[in-house]
C-alpha cells in the first residue's frame, strides 16, 4: 500500500517536473519573459499623432473677458492620435446608418423567434439579392447545428435568458443577408410589419412622404467606471459597469431653436442629411451622443479585426479629448500663442481671415462663411489638425468648474465628474467672436444640449511612451 502510494506521487512529481522542463526549454533556464505577439502600432484612417509633452496651459495673455478660470498652469499630456477634423455629417451619418440597419435585423429577428420561423423552415434567403422571408433574418444562433461549440454553450448559458433591461442581449444577428429598401420587395407581410414599426404615422406625414421615427434609433453599449472603482474599498466589477441606451440622431431642430426670430429652416431641413453638405462638422449632437459616437467607432473597429484570421489584440476605445489634450493640441507646439496659427491676429499678412467666426457685430460673412465650412477648410497647425479654432466648438470629455485649474493634476490633468452636466467646449464657432477662438478661452455646455454650433472630434491613446515633443531636450528623440 505505501510502495504504492509512493508510485503514485513519484509519477505525478516526474511529470510535474517534465511539464517544467518542457516549457523552459528554449531559454537554457533564463529569464526571458512571456513569449507575445508583435505589436505593430497602426495610426487611425483621418487621425494625425499628438507626441505628447509638457505646455504651459492657460491665458498667457491679460483675461479681457475678466472670466479669471484659466490661470497658467504647466502641466504635461501623453502622446495620442486626434482626428485631423471635425467629425463630418458624413461619417456620423455611417454611425446613423448602422444604428438604423442593426434596429431593423433585430426588430425582424425578433419578430422570427416570436413566430418561430428560421432560415431553415422557411427557405434559404437569396444573400446579396435580400431574405426571401422574415425567417432569413433569424437569430443566428436558432441554428444549433451550424453552431460551434463556444457558440452553443454562450447561447445555452448566458444569451438564451438575455438580462433585465434586454432579454435578447447577446444574440447574434445575421447581417449577411442583405435588407430589402424597396417596398415593392419587401418578401411577406411580417417584414412589412416591421418595417411600418420603424416609421411615423401617416396622419404625421406631409408632401406625400412618410419619414422614419428617428427617436427609435437607439445605440446600447457598456462601460465601466474605473475612477469609481478605483477609489471603492470593496464591490463586485458588475457595480462599476455603466449601460447607456442613446437616441443617436441629431438635433436638427437646433438651427431654428438656437435662434430667435432669424430663418434657419434651409439648414434645419438639409444640412445633416443631404449631400452637399457631407464634409461639413456634424452639429446638433449632445455630449452624450458623441460618448456614444467612440463608443460605436471602437465597436466598429474591432468588429473588423475579430473578423480576420490574422487576428491581433483589440484597439484602444476612441473618446473625447480632455481639456487639457485639446488645449495642448490645438497649440501645435507653440508656447504661449493666442491662436493656433501662433500670432496674436485673426488674420494673415494679406488680410484674410485664418478661421471662420464672427469676425464683426452682426456680420457672420465677412470672413467667407455664413454657416459652417468644409472640415478641412482653412490651414491646419503645426500638428496638422485643421479648425482647432472656430467653425464649430468642440465637446471635451472635462466636466466644467471655473476654478479646476487650481487643483487638478500636472500630469494629464482633467475633471471627470459625472455629477457635473457642465462639459467644456473649445474652439469658438462661426457664431462667436475672436475671444473663444483663442486656444485657452473656455466655455461649457449642458451634457444633454445639442447646439447648431458645436460638433466634436476623437482621439485615441497611443501604445508607448516614447513619443514626446521634447524628446529632443532629453535624449530620448527617436
Amino acid at each position: 500500500m505505501i510502495t504504492q502510494i509512493y508510485m503514485k506521487k513519484f509519477i505525478a512529481f516526474s511529470t510535474l517536473s517534465f511539464l517544467l522542463i518542457g516549457c523552459s526549454s528554449g531559454d537554457k533556464g533564463e529569464l526571458v519573459g512571456v513569449p507575445g505577439k508583435k505589436w505593430h502600432p497602426e495610426k487611425p484612417y483621418g487621425m494625425t499623432l499628438v507626441p505628447g509633452g509638457a505646455y504651459i496651459m492657460g491665458k498667457s495673455d491679460d483675461d479681457l473677458a475678466n472670466v479669471l478660470d484659466a490661470p497658467t498652469k504647466t502641466v504635461t499630456v501623453r502622446s495620442f492620435y486626434m482626428d485631423e477634423t471635425e467629425i463630418t455629417n458624413s461619417e456620423y451619418r455611417e454611425f446613423v446608418e448602422w444604428v438604423k440597419d442593426s434596429t431593423i435585423r433585430v426588430r425582424l429577428a425578433i419578430l422570427a423567434d416570436e413566430l418561430g420561423q428560421t432560415s431553415t423552415t422557411s427557405g434559404k434567403g437569396s444573400g446579396k439579392k435580400g431574405g426571401a422571408s422574415i425567417g432569413d433574418y433569424a437569430f443566428k444562433d436558432t441554428d444549433p447545428e451550424n453552431m460551434t461549440p463556444y457558440d452553443k454553450y454562450m447561447y445555452e448559458n448566458y444569451y438564451s435568458m438575455g438580462t433585465e433591461e434586454d432579454p435578447y442581449a447577446g444574440r447574434r444577428l445575421n447581417r449577411s443577408v442583405k435588407l430589402h429598401t424597396d417596398t415593392s420587395k419587401y418578401p411577406d407581410e411580417y417584414y412589412v410589419e416591421v418595417m411600418d414599426s420603424l416609421y411615423l404615422p401617416a396622419s404625421e406625414s406631409y408632401n406625400g412622404l412618410r419619414t422614419m421615427d428617428v427617436n427609435k434609433l437607439k445605440f446600447r453599449y457598456t462601460w465601466m467606471d474605473i475612477q469609481a472603482a478605483a477609489k471603492a474599498k470593496t464591490g463586485k466589477r458588475s457595480e462599476f459597469i455603466r449601460s447607456e441606451n442613446v437616441p443617436i440622431y441629431p438635433d436638427t431642430t437646433a438651427w431654428i431653436k438656437d435662434f430667435e426670430y432669424s430663418y434657419n429652416e434651409p439648414m434645419h431641413n438639409d444640412y445633416f442629411w443631404h449631400q452637399a453638405y457631407s464634409d461639413y462638422p456634424v452639429v446638433g449632437v449632445s455630449w452624450t451622443q458623441a460618448k456614444a459616437f467612440c463608443a460605436w467607432r471602437t465597436l466598429k473597429k474591432n468588429i473588423y479585426i475579430k473578423s480576420k484570421k490574422n487576428k491581433r489584440d483589440q484597439i484602444n476605445s476612441f473618446r473625447l479629448p480632455t481639456e487639457a489634450e485639446w488645449e495642448y493640441a490645438a497649440r501645435g507646439g507653440l508656447e504661449s500663442a493666442t491662436y493656433p496659427w501662433g500670432s496674436n491676429y485673426a488674420k494673415n499678412d494679406r488680410a484674410c481671415y485664418l478661421a471662420n467666426f464672427k469676425p464683426n457685430r452682426g456680420d457672420y460673412a465677412a470672413d467667407g462663411a455664413l454657416y459652417t465650412v468644409e472640415a478641412k477648410s482653412y490651414e491646419p497647425n503645426n500638428y496638422n489638425l485643421y479648425n482647432m479654432a472656430g467653425n464649430v466648438s468642440e465637446w471635451t470629455d472635462s466636466s466644467y468648474d471655473a476654478a479646476s485649474y487650481e487643483y487638478v493634476s500636472t500630469m494629464n490633468p482633467t475633471v471627470g465628474d459625472l455629477k457635473n452636466k457642465r462639459k467644456v467646449i473649445r474652439g469658438g464657432s462661426w457664431k462667436d467672436v475672436a475671444y473663444f477662438l483663442q486656444v485657452s478661452s473656455r466655455d461649457y455646455e449642458y451634457a444633454d444640449s445639442a447646439r447648431s454650433y458645436i460638433g466634436f472630434r476623437t482621439v485615441q491613446d497611443y501604445m508607448g511612451t516614447q513619443v514626446t515633443r521634447n524628446a529632443n531636450n532629453t535624449g530620448r528623440a527617436r
